[in-house]
């Protein structure tokens, strides 16, 4: 699926035909919609009948009680009218919002199950704009637009036929004055619409705009380009104007046009009509309804054009959202799956090779193999790009390996459920990630029905207890976007603190304690050293202080593991760690592999995830 930006959307209509299924839940209440509709349309053309009647019986006659008849059949009528416009209003819009809820569910629902690499290929912010703005276009089609067309097409073939039984010359005259009437309505109405989405494209530049700036105000701030930048905005604003101005005045134009032309018909239709009615051809009430018919013709042709382009623009949109519900995830379940304990599992990373969909031809890893005992603590360390995060990755089975496999347990992870292979792990990533919401509730994100107790049990050993308690509300102090108003510091103990309270059988650490104090990161020490044994922990780190924590360190450069021991044993023996230990310890340097190189064939991970793996330092 490409991002969408670039495609001219379909405009065939029946692209609208995946949407229906959606309808088949409230088939009852489309029935009492459709009915209503029917019902409105035909009362409405009779309203007709009902003008004719009030003026050749009521006005004509003399008598009081005859007007008073025809005037309460035509407010009959009316009541009628009202009622049923008001059922079929209600049940549409009802079915409009509904239906526009459950594809906004079923499209995030199949989202947050396909894999990661999804989201590296398909931008998030085009997909964030599908799921809104493209289902609000089609909740007004399907509760309004759909309704609005059905309605007038049943108008448009009563009103034509009453028209022709009414009176069959000035029908003719209708037809003949329609080409005139309808051609300047397509011809300006097409370049309305052209210049109506130029004009969504300049307002969505704006508020892009303004997004990015406010949303980055820092930045702004810091290099003294607001200036600047409120000096782009206005371009923006001014384009959105200019753009706005004309659609305004070809609208003008468009309408002045089109009611001079129908003004003109109708005089046109009342002069003919008048020396009928004077010559006894027909009765005044006759030319009453024929004008009325007339009007409900041209109406309904005029709001039939209008709906049609909403149904194309809703063609568009179906068909993007369409795309999205039918993207496949490259991570199949098994139909079958295992089940296993995995109370504690026993971890083995077999001849895994591995190379990003992105980069196909450039492996990231080469027959990289390793065992976790349950209890043990693994370091991961080398050199950016050498594949440590790529590792996580494939332990949580965010992708396949190309070669090799994953077990827990002796089981390969592509035979159990992708929710029990992650249920057992907790992962703590460099860049924490907080959500909006409160402090607790960012806590218990992965284990929802923890007691406070836990919560705090969790705070605690994270080293985060002291600050939350100094929080204004606690545990129920609300974050902003992102967990603004948090330190890097904060944000990471909140991070392990989630991860800690689903009590893993195996912990994930990338770079976790990187934005950690010398005492926070001290106190993080301390606790991973009390959960030594309770679960597995595998880190990836290039302070010593962590690594040097581990039952056995491995080195990894250029995708393959070089090197595995303990601390000492690998000073003795590996060149790369060596010159690690030395480079930290003569400059005390934080990120001290950083400065290593490394072939460019070999950094696949940072050609193919420069945010996650190069600025992650992993």
């Amino acid at each position: 699926m490409d991002d969408g930006l670039n495609r001219e959307a379909s405009k065939d209509v029946r692209k609208l035909t995946p949407a229906l299924r959606f309808l088949r839940p409230y088939a009852g209440r489309v029935v009492l919609a459709s009915l209503a509709l029917i019902a409105t349309a035909a009362v409405t053309l009779s309203i007709g009948q009902g003008l004719r009647v009030v003026v050749d019986n009521g006005l004509s006659s003399s008598s009081g009680d005859v007007l008073g008849e025809s005037l309460g059949l035509l407010a009959l009528l009316v009541v009628l009218l009202t009622v049923g416009t008001f059922v079929r209003f209600y049940f549409v819009s009802w079915i409009g919002e509904r239906v526009s809820a459950d594809i906004r569910s079923a499209v995030f629902r199949h989202l947050v199950h396909l894999h990661p690499g999804f989201f590296e290929t398909n931008r998030p912010t085009e997909i964030q704009s599908r799921i809104t703005t493209d289902t609000t276009l089609l909740q007004t089609v399907i509760g309004s637009s759909v309704s609005i067309a059905l309605r007038n097409a049943l108008m448009f073939v009563g009103g034509l036929v009453l028209l022709f039984i009414t009176n069959v010359k000035l029908s003719l005259i209708v037809i003949a004055c329609v080409p005139v009437v309808v051609a300047p309505i397509v011809l300006f109405g097409r370049r309305v619409r052209q210049l109506s989405r130029s004009s969504q494209d300049r307002l969505a530049d704006v508020g892009s705009h303004a997004g990015e700036s406010l949303r980055h105000i820092r930045v702004v701030q810091s290099f003294n380009h607001e200036k600047a930048d409120a000096t782009g905005f206005e371009k923006r604003v001014d384009l959105a104007f200019d753009v706005a101005i004309t659609r305004i005045r070809h609208r003008a134009w468009l309408i002045t046009l089109v009611m001079l032309l129908v003004m003109g018909a109708i005089g046109v239709m009342v002069w003919v009509g008048g020396a009928d009615v004077r010559s006894g051809a027909i009765t005044s009430g006759e030319l009453v309804q024929f004008i009325f018919y007339a009007f409900i013709v041209a109406g309904s042709v005029g709001a039939i054009s209008e709906v049609y382009s909403d149904l194309q623009r809703a063609a568009g949109a179906t068909e993007r959202l369409v795309e999205l519900l039918e993207a496949k995830s490259v991570l199949v379940e098994s139909t079958t799956p295992v089940i296993a304990e995995l109370a504690k599992p026993r971890l083995a990373v077999e001849s895994v090779g591995f190379a990003y969909p992105l980069r196909p031809d450039v492996e990231v890893l080469h027959g990289v193999s390793f065992v976790v005992d349950p209890g043990e603590m693994i370091a991961l360390v080398g050199p950016s790009g050498a594949g440590k995060s790529t590792v996580f990755d494939l332990l949580q089975r965010f992708y396949d390996p190309l070669e090799g496999c994953v077990r827990l347990d002796g089981h390969d992870l592509r035979t159990l459920r992708l929710e029990e292979v992650r249920r057992v792990m907790g992962f703590v990533p460099q860049e924490a990630v907080l959500f909006a919401g409160t402090v607790g509730e960012n806590v218990r994100y992965g284990q929802a029905s923890a007691t406070d107790q836990a919560v705090w049990e969790a705070l605690e050993l994270a080293s985060a207890d002291a600050f939350v308690r100094a929080l204004p509300q606690g545990l129920d102090t609300p974050l902003g976007e992102s967990g603004v108003g948090l330190s890097g510091g904060q944000k990471q103990r909140l991070a392990i603190a989630r991860a800690l309270l689903k009590t893993p059988r195996i912990l994930l650490l990338d770079e976790a304690t990187s934005a950690l104090d010398a005492d926070s990161e001290r106190a993080i020490r301390d606790s991973i050293n009390r959960l030594k044994g309770r679960c597995s922990i595998i880190v990836i780190a290039h302070r010593l202080s962590t690594v040097r924590q581990a039952d056995r360190i491995l080195v990894l450069e250029g995708g393959r593991i070089v090197g595995s021991g303990t601390h000492t044993e690998l000073l003795r023996s590996n060149e790369l760690y060596a010159r690690f230990s030395g480079i930290q310890f003569a400059d005390g340097a934080k990120h001290p592999l950083d400065g290593l190189t490394q072939p460019v064939a070999a950094t696949a991970d940072d050609a193919t995830l420069p945010e996650r793996e190069v600025a992650a330092g992993a």
